[in-house]
């Protein structure tokens, strides 16, 4: 690269999560003097109900430099493959007008799968955060696809980093930073109010500064035909435990629609303690999570964040199966006593120590220099260990 030459990197935000867990990388980039940061949004960060990202741009001094819609309604896996579709095509015509010089995916999510894809066959490298992990569900698939994809890996922990190793990649071009959520999570300093938190949902509100409790269940893709007894039996377990409780509407995957008919259901028949809120800002949410008496659900805030905020977690089913975790994991059955069960265990436990399984300094940092100063190249070749 020229040493007059600023690096365009171009960084793929498709929810709030995304860039939420993002947001320190993106102003590490943007700060260089030798980059400049590109970001193209799209899926479901461009829709109101799972957190309008558009608006947290603003707030916070970024620009988008190309938009897709690309997310089609529906709720089932015709909508996630017809979404990937369209996501290829419209990440291609993105990638040909901005030309960068290295595309940024994250994760493992299926409109990311389509981001490798348009990049691989333009010809762009790519370079891939959280690669490694093993998970359950359809997502573990997309992850490993992406990073045969991908010519950068930032691995977030020594176990994934191994395991990209053993898929062949070059050991030169992986790395392990530690988890860039985790650096936003040790920064945030938010503190959340009852009026605040009382603008976003519905149902009988949660005093905060009392105990609460947290639910976030997401669908599993490869158990579609169960995903609404599923959630019931959580609705149920919760229910019955009287415990004050702020639970989050679930993400776009295939189950979607039957997960949230059977919320609204259960709250048309009975009048339980719980708040439910579609989506929150990401230092909100963080705020609202290193209060919580327990998170409970399936989601990676418990394996990930919640380890280094050291609050308890119940995680049901199979949707985080064989993700490394902390000793503030308990798993439960897709079973109502089950669940009850792990949950009074977990109160009862009150806090853990912090976990650094997923933590390291400078995350962010260092995966902006690595983007913007690595050799790039656009053929892959096997790598023998």
């Amino acid at each position: 690269m020229s040493k007059n030459k600023k690096r365009k990197i171009c960084f793929i935000i498709t929810s709030k999560n995304h860039y939420g867990r993002s947001k320190l990388i993106l102003k590490e980039i943007k700060r260089r003097n030798d980059a400049v940061l590109q970001i193209v949004v799209g899926a479901s960060a461009l829709l109101p109900n799972y957190g309008d990202v558009l608006s947290l741009f603003k707030k916070d001094g970024f620009n988008h430099d190309f938009k897709i819609a690309m997310a089609f309604e529906g709720g089932n896996s015709l909508a996630m493959a017809k979404t990937a579709g369209i996501g290829t095509t419209e990440f291609a015509t993105a990638f040909n007008n901005l030309e960068p010089d290295i595309v940024v995916l994250r994760g493992d999510r299926y409109e990311i799968l389509s981001a490798a894809i348009a990049a691989a066959y333009s010809n762009i490298p790519i370079a891939h955060i959280e690669g490694g992990d093993v998970t359950g569900n359809i997502d573990e698939s997309v992850r490993h696809a992406v990073t045969k994809l991908a010519h950068l890996h930032f691995a977030t922990n020594k176990e994934s980093k191994d395991r990209i190793i053993r898929m062949g990649e070059d050991p030169n071009y992986v790395f392990n930073f530690g988890c860039p959520e985790l650096e936003f999570v040790a920064k945030s300093k938010c503190k959340v109010s009852d009026k605040f938190i009382d603008r976003w949902g519905v149902g009988r509100v949660v005093d905060i500064n009392k105990p609460y409790l947290m639910v976030i269940q997401h669908p599993v893709t490869s158990e579609i035909e169960k995903n609404r007894a599923n959630i019931t039996k959580t609705l149920q377990a919760v229910h019955e435990l009287k415990i004050p409780t702020i639970w989050f509407w679930p993400n776009i995957d295939a189950g979607t629609d039957e997960i949230s008919k059977g919320i609204r259901i259960f709250r048309e028949h009975n009048n339980p303690d719980i708040y439910f809120i579609k989506n929150l800002p990401p230092e909100e949410f963080i705020g609202l999570l290193k209060n919580s008496l327990c998170l409970v659900g399936n989601s990676s805030a418990g394996i990930k964040e919640c380890s280094y905020l050291g609050v308890p977690v119940v995680n049901i089913g199979s949707r985080q199966d064989g993700r490394m975790r902390a000793e503030n994991v308990v798993d439960a059955d897709n079973d109502k006593n089950s669940i009850k069960l792990a949950i009074e265990r977990q109160i009862k436990r009150k806090r853990y120590k912090s976990s650094n399984i997923y933590f390291q300094k400078d995350t962010s940092k260092k995966i902006a220099q690595v983007l913007a100063g690595a050799k790039l190249y656009t053929q892959k070749k096997f790598y023998d260990v």
